[in-house]
């Protein structure tokens, strides 16, 4: 690998401080220089993060350290393209406020809701609490109109706009762990349609137990009418049977099934 004049110069014997005074000369002279871009990079990358984590730590679940990060190197890079050596500033007093900068872009576009939407959120919710005070109870819809002095129409789509304020990310942390995951909202979230798996195991249990020595035919009748709800006439067409002697065949099964229950109730505690 060539090494350019450039280059050459600015890694010479140096104290840190004309080091990176020649990097940023020989940078300047060719700004398309990657290698010497990189090395500015580097030697500023601490101011990154360092306004990143102060940044951070002001700020409510949800937020990764690492996306205000990313979003001032950035900054950091954009910086050091329009950084102006003859001026005679310091570097880091004139890239700080770019990179906080870049990282409160980045906070503004992760922010989806306008903040007129907030702002009108805010007065809803200031409104709500000073009526409930005032009044002992939750105010109605033609109270709170009145109060924010708006129709009832505006006042419905205000509140459909403050919903949306309220959404919550599924990337927010619930909790630490010991483990190196924590958990996060996505990892609690109810699956509503998901069936118990517990009560999975126990329909699989029950299934095994009443189907206990009955035959494919009997089986299967006991299957598709209990746990598959088809009817008597669906179930004699895939058995190749007549309606009539499926529901002859279920009546006996059923009797069958009742009797062994009976013997074997003590085994339940019955």
């Amino acid at each position: 690998m060539t090494t350019t004049v450039a280059e050459a110069r600015a890694t010479s014997v140096a104290s840190p401080d004309e080091e990176i005074l020649q990097v940023w000369t020989a940078f300047k002279a060719d700004s398309e220089n990657e290698s010497l871009r990189n090395r500015l990079i580097e030697r500023y990358l601490p101011l990154v993060k360092y306004n990143g984590e102060r940044i951070w730590a002001r700020l409510p679940e949800g937020v990764e350290l690492d996306d205000l990060i990313s979003a001032g190197v950035f900054g950091l890079m954009d910086a050091i393209d329009a950084f102006d050596l003859s001026r005679g500033v310091k570097f880091e007093t004139y890239c700080v406020p770019r990179i906080r900068g870049a990282m409160l872009d980045e906070l503004r576009t992760m922010d989806w809701v306008p903040r007129l939407v907030r702002s009108k959120a805010s007065k809803l919710n200031e409104a709500v609490k000073t009526l409930e005070a005032r009044l002992g109870r939750a105010p109605s819809e033609v109270e709170l109109a009145e109060q924010l002095q708006i129709s009832v129409p505006e006042l419905e789509k205000m509140v459909l706009d403050a919903n949306a304020v309220n959404l919550i990310s599924l990337n927010k942390k619930w909790y630490e762990t010991d483990s190196y995951k924590d958990v996060r909202e996505i990892d609690i979230l109810e699956d509503k349609k998901g069936e118990d798996p517990t009560r999975r195991i126990q329909k699989n249990d029950l299934m095994r137990l009443v189907t206990k020595g009955l035959n494919r035919n009997e089986r299967l009748i006991i299957i598709l009418y209990y746990y598959e709800e088809l009817t008597m006439k669906e179930i004699g067409a895939t058995l190749d049977l007549s309606e009539s002697r499926v529901s002859q065949m279920h009546s006996s099964i059923v009797q069958r099934l009742q009797s062994q229950l009976q013997r074997r109730r003590p085994e339940f505690g019955l």
